[in-house]
C-alpha cells in the first residue's frame, strides 16, 4: 500500500468490542429479520439533542418509521443463548467510490489528483462482495454504545499469517484523537476531511501473497491511557493483538440489509460523520448495510471477524 492509511487492500474487519451488560432479542425464524435494538439506541427524530440544522421534525401519531429489514449471511449460531452468554450488535457499511454524475442523488466526496479535483460517489456494497486492485472504498462505523473506538490494520497472507500491527485510528491528526463514540454517531475511516478520504486498494509491494487487509475495531468503556497516540500510525506488538484475539474469541452472526447494497451515501450520514458537527442520526436514517451479532462467555469483551477479499 502506498501509505499506513490506505488500509482496505485486499481486507477483513475484526471488531472487537468491550462492555459490562448487553442484551439483544431478536426473531431468528423468518427469512428477513428486522434488528430492532440496533436503531432503537440512536434517538428519535423528536429527541432532545443535537440534530441537522433547521426545525424539528413532529411526531405524527400512529405513523411508524419504516423499519429497516436484515437478511442473514451466516448460520444461526446464537438462536439458543446459554445462561452465561453475552451478545450485542456492531454496524459497519463499507462504500464503494463510483465517478460521480449528474443523476446521482446522494452526497460525493472531493478527490485530488494531480492538482485536479473530481467527485465521486460512495455506494453500499455488502462485506463479502468482491473488491479489485485499484477500487477506493470508505468504512463507516457504528456502536450501539457509548465507548471508544480504536481500529488497528494488519496484512494477512495467504498462508494465514499476519503483518505487523498498527493503530491507524485514533490519530492525533484526526479529531485531534478524540475516539469517542455513542449510538447515532458515524465513524468514517478515513474521516471525510482526511487526505485522501478514501483507501485505495493496493496490495503491499513486499509481499505477493497477501490476501487481506484486517482491521481490528475495538470498542471500550474506558480508554486505553497507556497508548501514545502521534499523528502518524502507532505500531503495536503482535503479541498483544493475538491475546485479545485469544482471550476475546467469540461466536459471531452476519446480517445485510435488504436492498441496500447500491444505495448512495447521504447527507444525513455525511453529516452524521464530519468532524465539524454534532449532528446524531435518529432511529428514522439509515441504519449499517452491516450488522455483527456477537456472542461471548466472556461479558466485558466481543470479537467478529469479517473477511473481504479481492475478487479474481
Amino acid at each position: 500500500m502506498k501509505h499506513r492509511s490506505s488500509i482496505l487492500e485486499a481486507c477483513g474487519i475484526t471488531c472487537i468490542c468491550l462492555f459490562s451488560s448487553i442484551v439483544v432479542s431478536q426473531d431468528d425464524g423468518s427469512r428477513q429479520i428486522v434488528l430492532e435494538e440496533f436503531t432503537k439506541a440512536r434517538p428519535t427524530s423528536t429527541s432532545p439533542g443535537p440534530r441537522r440544522p433547521g426545525p424539528r421534525r413532529k411526531a405524527t401519531a400512529g405513523v411508524k418509521a419504516r423499519v429497516p429489514k436484515y437478511t442473514r449471511k451466516s448460520p444461526a449460531l446464537l438462536a439458543a443463548l446459554q445462561p452465561d452468554l453475552s451478545t450485542m450488535e456492531v454496524g459497519v457499511t463499507i462504500w464503494r467510490l463510483q465517478p460521480g454524475v449528474a443523476s446521482d442523488g446522494g452526497a460525493r466526496v472531493l478527490v485530488m489528483e494531480n492538482a485536479q479535483s473530481s467527485q465521486w460517489t460512495p455506494q453500499r456494497i455488502e462485506a463479502d462482495t468482491p473488491l479489485r486492485v485499484g477500487e477506493r472504498v470508505r468504512i463507516t462505523i457504528e456502536s450501539p454504545r457509548a465507548g471508544y473506538l480504536y481500529v488497528i490494520d494488519r496484512e494477512q497472507y495467504a498462508d494465514g499469517s499476519f503483518g505487523d500491527a498498527y493503530l491507524i485510528f485514533p490519530t492525533l491528526r484526526t479529531r485531534g484523537g478524540d475516539n469517542r463514540v455513542r449510538p447515532g454517531r458515524l465513524i468514517d475511516i478515513p474521516a471525510q476531511e482526511d487526505t485522501p478520504s478514501y483507501f485505495t486498494l493496493v496490495p503491499s509491494p513486499n509481499r505477493s501473497d497477501q490476501v487481506a487487509e484486517v482491521l481490528t475495531v475495538l470498542v471500550t468503556p474506558e480508554p486505553f491511557e497507556d497508548l501514545q497516540l502521534s499523528n502518524n500510525p502507532v505500531k503495536l506488538s503482535r503479541d498483544d493483538v493475538a491475546k485479545w484475539e485469544r482471550s476475546w474469541s467469540t461466536q459471531v452472526e452476519r446480517f445485510e440489509m435488504v436492498g441496500g447494497a447500491g444505495q448512495s451515501w447521504t447527507q444525513m450520514e455525511k453529516e452524521a460523520s464530519s468532524l465539524s458537527s454534532a449532528r446524531l442520526l435518529t432511529q428514522e436514517e439509515p441504519p449499517p448495510q452491516t450488522i455483527f451479532r456477537i456472542g461471548s462467555k466472556n461479558k466485558k469483551a466481543f470479537l467478529v471477524t469479517v473477511p473481504l477479499r479481492y475478487g479474481r
